[in-house]
């Protein structure tokens, strides 16, 4: 890179882009002081310059560079007296080969236990196996990356473990698990720092973890949302990999484009593979589930088919549900200690448990259904732009219920109706509340919607 005639043009082109009191006040007097692959660190005046840049200027630098030279630069601002700190400490470059501080046994992460042989497959998931099947077999080379996703508990995290156990049994590829909150917990450094290790030392241990590997497997990726600092860091790393042919994982409860308060760059990345998701089970795969997850248990023989169905009926959308009750039903068993377990005995059982957990049926997305459903118009019309009463008022009944009838937080129901801020969230449930007082019709209708849940 011919960095002073490409510094040239940057300036140039910024000076068009802002009026003239901007650029004399924050860009003249800047200048690059290094340039490798990733990295770009430009000297300013003074310390305000770094904060003024970084809050409001950062994308436009980051963007007209990428235009000149076709690199995504992670931009550094230092001041003077910084100039030789930043030209000994090279954070984050691509090209090195990074050799460990302390050379240690590898550490996957990986559960033995979750693999293809034990996973059920049904109508709701066969895609997403097929598809984590073909990754396991070629890793690098098909569906990179690979995004799974889908609400909780419904297997998610045991198709990742057995793509990685899958690789790691059959090659020789380096294969790390690891979730959003350790990703941000091991980039922050906060917990891990030992006395005496210096940050530099800490930069390179982190390189190794999460670069030097040959498959990385990331689960609910959505809990980066809120953190810029480390969406960035895990954009260089998704970087480095993807152009060095190592396979991508990862999981999120939300599709890519619904992930609106993730960096556009990252979302837009998630979509150069496969994006694929995974349904609730249904019915026969909540008893084949069933029937797997007793074999070898005490409760085996002592189930018939009707109990099974029961069973099956009452944990319709979450695997871990429908797994927390036949731990239960055992728990019971042990106690009684029945010839045979049959409906009566089951429902007596369960009861309290299936009692207490039944607004985990209720999650946002069925209420959203049924709104969309019972007013004629689509989910994707719940979630969109569009202000007409016909579509803007049902949207405020689906906030309401969503608030009524779920755990879930004010931001979490915005998030979930098109990324909307959680005080439109709040305004939409005080005006069905207001409104239940004196419109019978409307009152009727939740009522009809609840019943439609």
């Amino acid at each position: 890179m011919k960095v002073d005639s490409i510094w040239g043009s940057f300036l140039d082109i910024i000076k068009e882009e802002m009026n003239p009191a901007s650029y004399h006040a924050w860009f003249e007097g800047l200048k690059v002081v290094k340039a490798d692959n990733e990295v770009i660190t430009i000297q300013v005046p003074m310390e305000i310059h770094k904060k003024i840049l970084g809050d409001n200027y950062y994308s436009l630098i980051e963007e007209t560079l990428f235009k000149l030279t076709g690199v995504n630069y992670e931009i550094k601002f230092v001041v003077e007296e910084e100039v030789e700190m930043a030209e000994s400490i090279e954070e984050f470059k691509p090209d090195e080969k990074f050799v460990p501080i302390e050379k240690e046994e590898w550490q996957s992460n990986l559960n033995p236990n979750l693999n293809f042989d034990n996973f059920i497959v049904g109508n709701s998931n066969k895609l997403a196996k097929v598809a984590c099947m073909a990754v396991a077999e070629q890793p690098g080379k098909i569906h990179n990356p690979l995004f799974i996703y889908g609400k909780s508990g419904l297997g998610k995290t045991h198709l990742m473990h057995a793509i990685g156990n899958f690789i790691a049994n059959n090659s020789n590829k380096k294969v790390l698990y690891t979730t959003s909150d350790m990703f941000m917990s091991d980039y922050t450094g906060i917990a891990s720092l030992e006395k005496g290790q210096s940050s530099i030392d800490y930069a390179n241990n982190f390189k190794n973890k999460y670069r030097n590997v040959d498959v990385l497997i990331i689960d609910d990726i959505q809990y980066l949302v809120g953190a810029e600092k480390t969406q960035q860091e895990f954009f260089h790393t998704f970087n480095y990999l993807h152009q060095s042919n190592k396979q991508i994982i990862i999981s999120s409860d939300s599709s890519p484009d619904d992930l609106k308060l993730l960096e556009e760059r990252l979302r837009s990345r998630f979509m150069w593979g496969l994006p694929v998701d995974i349904y609730p089970p249904d019915f026969e795969l909540r008893c084949k589930i069933i029937k797997q997850k007793i074999k070898g248990t005490s409760i085996e023989n002592k189930l018939d088919q009707n109990v099974i169905e029961y069973i099956a009926n009452s944990c319709q959308n979450d695997v871990r549900f429908l797994e927390g009750a036949l731990n239960r039903l055992m728990a019971y068993t042990a106690i009684i200690v029945p010839d045979k377990i049959d409906l009566e005995f089951c429902n007596e059982a369960l009861k309290d448990f299936v009692n207490k957990n039944i607004y985990s049926d209720n999650n946002i997305q069925n209420i959203q259904i049924a709104v969309a459903d019972y007013y004629k118009i689509t989910v994707e019309d719940l979630k969109g732009k569009k202000r007409s009463a016909n579509i803007a008022y049902p949207r405020q009944i689906a906030m309401y219920l969503s608030r009524m009838l779920t755990d879930e937080t004010f931001p979490k129901i915005g998030m979930e109706f098109g990324a909307r801020d959680h005080s439109t969230v709040i305004h939409a449930c005080d005006k069905i509340e207001n409104d239940l007082k004196s419109n019978k019709k409307l009152e009727d209708d939740i009522k009809n919607i609840k019943n439609k849940i």
